[in-house]
């Protein structure tokens, strides 16, 4: 209802983010824009039953009577005006006769009332702007508060939810379907305006202007960055429509508004992608590994369950050679006491390998190890009879050198440093503002070369 808040691509952007959620909206997509012309016939329905009224009042000088939470507001001088005035008025400023602001179309309920929605609320604004869907055609458009009920009314919506913030908007949602069910416009039952709780997590903000901030400020890569609580931001991340549906069933829907840790969404994906996903190796960080008693140039095959709860998935081939691939951190040349991945004189078994010893490690001129040596037993090979006779504790995933392709790996962490970004911390001054772009966290994003198995380099991406 507000054309220059509205573009084609923030639609065509929600129908794709919904038909990825795997909804279908074929013939079931609705706009407030298709009712223009009934929310108009409502709106003179109001004007001929004097319930609404044509105001010339300046911004300042209707802030100036609206009063406040604890006193009454005063009347607008136009308040009286005729009904035909009124009708006149509204039809000169939907023919485009005057410029922004000069008029408004006022609810005319009462500006004694308690609630401040409820002080004759605007109804129609001009505002002379191109809109997405009807172009040029108006240059009055209807406020939400009066599109909203309407719009539920034309279809037949029973119960509209809203979020909290929408509990004082309730009475004027009402009052207005009941007067045009008064003026026969609409029968009952009425729709139901309820509200809940709007969903609030930690280490993110959920705020659209906060959004637009941190995309035009240039703080994010765009509406699809990763580290955004948007839907294109959370499918680039690797999160699924299914971790989505898991997250809403366990967190529910509640009157009470609360902070939702952000880990309970991530593990919900973790969850789903754990059930469904197939499995391929990466090595992060990865530093040379030389199996010293492995023939040179030769090659042979090991072979990994697609998913290790799902045989029906298959194998695949991961070839192993001389010179591996490892993580750094699965190495320690001094290891403290729990660590049970490779050290030196220590064993471990290379995943759907062999289990190895190492032997020794290089070192450069700031004690940085660069290359470590170990010896396999060739008797030890997993899937073979007897490979299970001996046990060893650690088990490290590795790549061999030779088929390993290198990647580009962005790893991402939480967007803000802070669980609730902006907010007032023990210690602040009553009257301090912070801004919650001073609590963007600096490492929420690492980019670095990593290796990855063979498959990967043919994935596309969605």
């Amino acid at each position: 209802t507000n054309p220059t808040k509205e573009e084609t691509e923030y639609v065509d952007a929600i129908r794709e983010d919904v038909a990825w959620l795997g909804f279908d909206t074929s013939g079931r997509e609705f706009y407030a824009s298709n009712y223009f012309k009934r929310l108009y016939h409502c709106a003179e329905l109001l004007i001929t039953a004097n319930l609404a009224y044509v105001d010339s009042q300046d911004s300042d000088a209707m802030r100036a009577t609206r009063g406040t939470l604890t006193a009454s507001g005063k009347n607008s001088p136009f308040r009286t005006r005729t009904i035909e005035e009124n009708l006149d008025l509204f039809r000169r400023m939907r023919a485009g006769e005057f410029i922004d602001g000069a008029h408004i179309l006022r609810a005319k309920i009462d500006m004694a009332a308690p609630n401040m929605n409820l002080r004759d609320p605007v109804i129609y604004r001009i505002r002379h702007a191109h809109h997405h869907r009807t172009g040029d055609a108006w240059c009055i458009y209807p406020m939400y508060d009066f599109a909203h009920c309407v719009s539920d009314a034309i279809e037949g919506i029973s119960h509209s939810l809203c979020t909290l913030e929408f509990t004082d908007h309730r009475p004027l949602y009402e009052w207005f379907l009941d007067r045009l069910a008064e003026l026969e416009e609409f029968t009952r039952p009425l729709p139901q305006q309820i509200e809940f709780s709007r969903l609030n997590l930690t280490y993110v903000v959920l705020s659209k202007r906060k959004l637009i901030q941190l995309v035009t400020g240039g703080h994010v890569d765009g509406w699809n960055d990763p580290r955004l609580p948007t839907l294109k931001g959370a499918r680039r991340r690797g999160f699924t429509p299914e971790g989505f549906k898991r997250f809403t069933d366990r967190i529910g829907v509640s009157k009470s508004d609360s902070l939702i840790d952000y880990s309970v969404l991530e593990d919900c994906m973790r969850e789903d992608l754990n059930e469904r996903a197939e499995r391929r190796v990466a090595v992060l960080d990865p530093i040379k590994l030389v199996l010293t008693n492995y023939p040179d140039g030769q090659t042979e095959a090991c072979f990994a369950p697609n998913h290790p709860h799902h045989a029906e998935l298959g194998t695949r081939e991961i070839p192993l050679a001389r010179e591996l691939w490892i993580e750094r951190e699965d190495f320690m040349p001094e290891p403290v006491k729990g660590f049970f991945r490779l050290a030196p004189g220590k064993e471990v078994r290379l995943r759907y390998g062999y289990i190895i010893k190492c032997t020794g490690f290089d070192l450069d001129a700031n004690e940085q190890v660069t290359c470590i040596y170990a010896e396999y037993d060739p008797e030890t090979k997993s899937g073979t009879p007897g490979s299970e006779s001996r046990k060893v504790k650690g088990n490290i995933h590795w790549l061999s050198c030779k088929h390993a392709v290198p990647a580009e790996i962005r790893l991402y962490d939480r967007l803000f440093a802070v669980p609730n970004p902006g907010a007032h911390r023990e210690g602040d001054a009553p009257d301090l503002e912070r801004d919650f772009l001073d609590d963007i966290n600096p490492a929420a994003k690492n980019i670095q070369t990593g290796m990855v198995e063979l498959a990967l380099a043919q994935c596309e991406p969605e």
